[in-house]
């Protein structure tokens, strides 16, 4: 299982109704824990019935909760749009 599909099976437990996972680590080659080969530079937006009513740092609380270890390798940076369905509805 690659990186990606594995961020994606835990994120799983938030419920996602649209996920978007982008491996941006091309874009931060030289900096502070870029490795050859990506898969440390994330870009996620999720959106998930289980953020409603929850503030921005509950919500990546949780998404750091389910993606666990990973947090500490391999991922080195995760860019985080959560948005609840109503949130997602206005944005349209």
């Amino acid at each position: 299982m690659t990186v990606a599909e594995t961020i994606r099976a835990r994120l799983q437990a938030l419920e996602p109704l649209a996920l978007d996972l982008v491996d941006e680590s091309e874009q931060h080659r030289g900096h502070a824990g870029y490795r050859e080969g990506g898969n440390t530079h994330w870009r996620l937006s999720i959106v998930s019935a289980r953020f409603s009513g929850q503030g921005t740092v509950a919500r990546h609380r949780m998404i750091y909760q389910a993606l666990g270890s990973l947090m500490q390798h391999p991922i080195h940076a995760l860019a985080i749009t959560a948005r609840s369905p109503e949130e997602e509805k206005g944005n349209r």
